[in-house]
């Protein structure tokens, strides 16, 4: 009876054994009883090994806790890890590969010429005949930043000024362009970030009041360089600065402004501010002053820390080479005491600067800028490749008669090791 048992079992196994998956699911296996001296090792199910990846074990991922340092292996890959935050340095050298020049045409008559296609531009670089790569007239979007002096020297001005922010909007910005307002006295401040919104831009222009007495002109302009250097390369990138040309105390210097400035295709538009307070300040003059004391003495004194020479007392007069001045402040990247520093930094970015005598004089400015702007042709060719490593003149030549140009006069060719002479 009891090896009749036996075998009925062993044939009740086989027959299971022999029946499909699906009715072996009929019969559930038991669940397996730990007696209370074993010990449990793990909660963790087996994993199922697939067919073909016997052998292969899968290790399970690392759980960092809280708190707990992450080492770095050398050679490990580190996309996951979030870098730690280093300093942010600007570059002193920045390389050139293509030059953009904005171009101001005048006729005979000095009206804008609109009329002009690429064959009739000839562009030079330090003499050679250059190929142009790009070609547009007025019609890239703008972004501009104003850049203006609220400071005590200029408070009977602001009245002026502050009726000024429609027509920054609309002669400069124009429909499709972005602005930024930057205000200085003792230091530079952004008073309005980049924005398409017009009218946050006239408030912010219309609420300027008068701050301290300090001047840190060329701080401002650095930081709107700086502004522009981040907005797309499609955008024509302009600075318009209402001010004088009196910098008292900024770090920055005005030769490494224009440095970047030309680097980063910047324009510069000054309206001077120096000649408005009549009775106080006379109006800066282009012409030599009238000679005044014996031959060879200087009737009045210089400027702080400037030696009296007779090329510096003519700077100071308001007699001087722009083009070469602007030269040496872009090799050397030194400042400039000047009435004519405003003037230097338009003619080096191909910008306009222009006096103004009385109120209305100001708007007047800003619609001119606004207008040229928006006349300006754009013209780009590739930067030599293999030096010269120096300064590079740029001359633009209109193959019509009786054509007038105005574009920057150069730029600053950077070896490809970032060496330069001269300091930043």
């Amino acid at each position: 009876m009891r090896l009749f048992g036996s075998l009925t079992v062993l044939a009740l196994v086989a027959w299971v054994a022999a029946l499909p998956s699906q009715a072996r699911a009929q019969f559930p296996t038991p669940p397996l009883r730990v007696q209370p001296d074993q010990i449990v090792q793990s909660k963790t199910p087996p994993q199922r090994v697939q067919p073909g990846q016997a052998g292969q074990t899968k290790t399970p991922p690392l759980r960092v806790q809280p708190g707990a340092e992450q080492k770095t292996v050398p050679g490990q890959s580190q996309s996951n890890s979030q870098p730690a935050q280093q300093p942010q340095f600007k570059p002193l050298i920045r390389r050139v590969t293509v030059v953009t020049l904005p171009v101001t045409v005048r006729g005979p008559h000095g009206h804008l010429a609109l009329d002009l296609g690429p064959e009739d531009f000839q562009v030079y670089d330090d003499g050679n005949l250059e190929h142009i790569i790009h070609f547009n007239v007025g019609g890239e979007p703008v972004s501009a930043v104003l850049v203006v002096e609220d400071n005590d020297r200029v408070a009977s001005v602001l009245p002026t000024l502050r009726k000024t922010g429609i027509i920054f909007t609309q002669a400069v910005m124009g429909g499709n362009g972005e602005g930024s307002v930057i205000a200085f006295d003792d230091k530079a401040r952004v008073i309005v970030p980049f924005t398409f919104d017009h009218e946050r831009i006239q408030k912010s222009i219309a609420e300027l009041k008068p701050g301290e007495s300090g001047s840190h002109l060329y701080d401002a302009l650095a930081e709107a360089v700086q502004m522009l250097e981040n907005q797309p390369e499609n955008r024509r990138r302009v600075i318009v600065a209402i001010s004088e040309s009196r910098d008292t105390g900024s770090l920055a210097k005005l030769g490494s402004i224009l440095r970047d400035a030309q680097l980063a295709n910047i324009t510069i538009y000054s309206i001077g501010l120096s000649s408005i307070m009549a009775k106080l300040r006379a109006p800066a003059s282009q012409y030599s002053p009238p000679a005044f004391g014996p031959p060879g003495t200087f009737a009045h004194p210089g400027y702080p820390g400037s030696p009296q020479t007779p090329s510096t007392m003519e700077q100071q007069g308001g007699n001087m080479n722009l083009l070469a001045l602007v030269e040496t402040l872009v090799k050397m990247g030194v400042n400039l005491v000047s009435p004519e520093a405003m003037a230097a930094a338009s003619a080096a970015t191909g910008g306009d600067h222009i006096r103004a005598f009385h109120d209305h004089s100001i708007e007047e400015a800003l619609y001119r800028v606004g207008t040229e702007l928006h006349a300006e042709y754009t013209l780009a060719y590739q930067a030599p490749q293999h030096g010269p490593w120096t300064y590079h003149e740029i001359t633009v030549k209109i193959t019509r008669p009786g054509y007038t140009v105005r574009t920057r006069p150069g730029y600053f060719l950077a070896p490809p090791n970032g060496s330069t002479t001269g300091s930043q």
